[in-house]
């Protein structure tokens, strides 16, 4: 799949990071109960079964698929999940076209040409195109601002970040002190392999100005650990993470 593959850890308390090198997602384990959050890319499927062994769980006791957002490359397996266990995907409202049927509300504020002079965009659509191309998800449950405990094992907060998507939205897990933020921010730039807390590339997002402004609905939160779609977990505060994503800019 051109990209290393990520073993199953136990980043927080009840919670499990897979996928790879390139792409991240979770499992959250609450009570003998599972949420799958965001599904990396259909190739992605079997890690499922290595995670759950991990927490000591099996695919029946999967009770829910949410998502931050609607992008090929987080919905990956979610619909054949959706299907084999019956259970519902979970994603912002303002995210349900774009998971249902793959078309955005408006064209991205970038343009991905530039970035085909770096090596690491090359590996990820490589990488992406490898790993098999997602089904739209036929049926999803929305929730929107005011939905802030979502009904899902660990009871995540949703938080309604827009900016990468119009529906982007990160999830707080206050007890764990562990924030999913999703592609609000990167650790590692999935075009131009840049570390360190970012914003996701500006061919990726609809409007940086109002991601910017989204990294205020965080920066605040004790989080002991901030998991992305790409890149390592950061361990140094949501306001660290923000001040570096500010100083850097757009990317």
């Amino acid at each position: 799949m051109f990209a290393k593959e990520t073993e199953p850890t136990l980043v927080a308390d009840g919670v499990v990071r897979l996928g790879t090198e390139l792409v991240n997602w979770y499992l959250v384990e609450d009570d003998g109960r599972v949420t799958i959050v965001d599904a990396g890319a259909p190739k992605y499927r079997p890690q499922l079964d290595r995670g759950l062994a991990l927490l000591g769980r099996r695919p029946a006791d999967v009770a829910a698929v949410l998502l931050t957002h609607g992008h090929a490359d987080h919905i990956g397996f979610a619909e054949p999940v959706r299907t084999e266990l019956n259970v519902p995907v979970l994603v912002h409202r303002d995210d349900e076209r774009l998971t249902t049927t793959g078309k955005p509300p408006s064209s991205n504020e970038g343009s991905l040409l530039p970035y085909l002079r770096y090596g690491h965009a090359w590996k990820l659509l490589a990488h992406l195109v490898s790993s098999g191309f997602p089904k739209h998800v036929q049926e999803v449950t929305t929730f929107g601002d005011g939905d802030d405990d979502v009904d899902a094992p660990g009871r995540p907060r949703a938080i309604h970040t827009p900016g990468h998507t119009a529906g982007h939205a990160c999830f707080w897990l206050e007890s764990r002190r562990v924030l999913v933020a999703g592609d609000l921010l990167c650790t590692r730039n999935p075009l131009t392999g840049a570390r360190g807390p970012q914003l996701m590339p500006t061919a990726f997002n609809l409007s940086n100005a109002t991601i910017i402004d989204s990294l205020s609905k965080i920066e605040s939160l004790d989080a002991g650990v901030l998991l992305f779609g790409h890149g390592e977990p950061w361990t140094e505060g949501a306001g660290e993470a923000v001040r570096h994503a500010r100083e850097t800019g757009p990317t």
